[in-house]
């Protein structure tokens, strides 16, 4: 059995989980906000007083890697409303910055123009000097405007100027050696 599917998943105090088993999906409403989620129709989901547990039909390999990715998700699910996801990104370069006009977050990367982009439902943005936060309930749409955003200018190897993340250890290379 899968070591991550197997493990139960706790309803913290303050957070109400809805079940929908016809149509595969849960709904968390908690003190940050309220989101929800559907699940692969072969994953068996039961809900006793305060605990989640997931089962899977057989040990194939697809329902095994169903099992732990269901377990993962429902738990993301529970995080998001009451803790939130955090995603920070580091701007380096010679003029390179970046500012939050309402929904929109605006970054200058040395381009001839400033590069305007779209936040998404539920992700919030604040930004410092060489440093944007992200914030957000869903885990998967943070995690995705956050790639987003680190694609506009990836970190190039020389002189490590670009977006990345905060935890990314980026490899520097040698450049040109005089004659």
């Amino acid at each position: 059995m899968s070591r991550v599917g197997k493990k139960p998943i706790n309803i913290p105090k303050g957070v109400t989980v809805t079940h929908d088993p016809k149509k595969q999906s849960m709904k968390a409403k908690g003190p940050k906000g309220e989101n929800e989620m559907t699940y692969h129709p072969l994953m068996e989901v039961t809900i006793d007083k305060e605990t989640i547990h997931v089962k899977r039909p057989d040990d194939l390999k697809v329902n095994k890697s169903l099992h732990g990715m269901t377990q993962r998700m429902i738990e993301n699910l529970i995080i998001g409303v009451t803790s939130g996801f955090e995603k920070k990104l580091i701007i380096n370069g010679i003029g390179f910055k970046a500012d939050v006009k309402g929904t929109d977050l605006v970054l200058s990367l040395g381009f001839s123009h400033p590069v305007e982009m779209k936040m998404p439902k539920g992700v919030n943005a604040k930004a410092e000097k060489g440093m944007v936060t992200l914030t957000g309930i869903d885990k998967e749409v943070l995690g995705q405007f956050a790639a987003d955003v680190r694609a506009k200018k990836p970190t190039e190897p020389y002189k490590g100027s670009g977006i990345r993340y905060e935890n990314e250890r980026v490899r520097k290379k040698a450049g040109k050696k005089a004659a």
